[in-house]
């Protein structure tokens, strides 16, 4: 067991530790008083079987990931795909807004936990800018369509628009409007 008391840390440095105890097949990084100095990290040393650690960003758990840069969990299928053996199959659904809404609603029954639509920020720490299209780690997010998915964010500027992040280009746009369909990643705060 490793104990660090009192040590300096930001969001950066606690992602680096984890993923360094991860990438040596170790459980568990706790962290105690993220904000701030007062706090300690606490690594047990266990080894993982359930989860794939990913150049550093992402630990994969079967249907799901946890994203380390900004510390959420997301589906590792878009609405609509399976998650069967490491693939999602199926065809991904396109989705207005208030389809959206229903759809949280059943993945907060089915799978439990808040689910939500990201912000444009989250949705856009998953683009991959020297992958080609869709401009997303393919092996932690297959079956990624090659088009715009939703985010829960209004356009400030157009506040009748909502934005989007292409994973063709790897470019947001806050042109869409509510009653328009496009495809839906689900996350949620850890």
């Amino acid at each position: 067991m490793l104990i660090f008391e009192n040590m300096k840390r930001d969001s950066y440095q606690l992602c680096q530790i984890c993923s360094f105890l991860q990438r040596r097949a170790w459980l568990i990084c706790f962290s105690i008083g993220l904000f701030g100095n007062i706090g300690a990290i606490l690594a047990v040393a266990a080894p993982v079987h359930a989860q794939i650690p990913t150049n550093g960003a992402y630990v994969i758990k079967d249907d799901k990931v946890i994203d380390l840069r900004s510390g959420v969990e997301w589906l590792r299928c878009s609405l609509g795909q399976q998650f069967d053996e490491g693939d999602c199959t199926g065809e991904v659904l396109r989705l207005t807004q208030n389809e959206v809404a229903e759809a949280i609603l059943i993945a907060n029954r089915e799978l439990g936990g808040i689910w939500r639509l990201p912000t444009r920020k989250e949705l856009e720490f998953l683009v991959c800018k020297s992958c080609p299209a869709p401009k997303i780690d393919k092996f932690v997010f297959p079956g990624t369509v090659s088009e715009p998915y939703w985010t829960g964010q209004r356009n400030w500027i157009s506040p009748k628009n909502l934005w989007s992040v292409n994973f063709m280009t790897g470019h947001s746009y806050g042109r869409f409007f509510p009653y328009q369909r496009l495809a839906v990643r689900l996350v949620r705060t850890r």
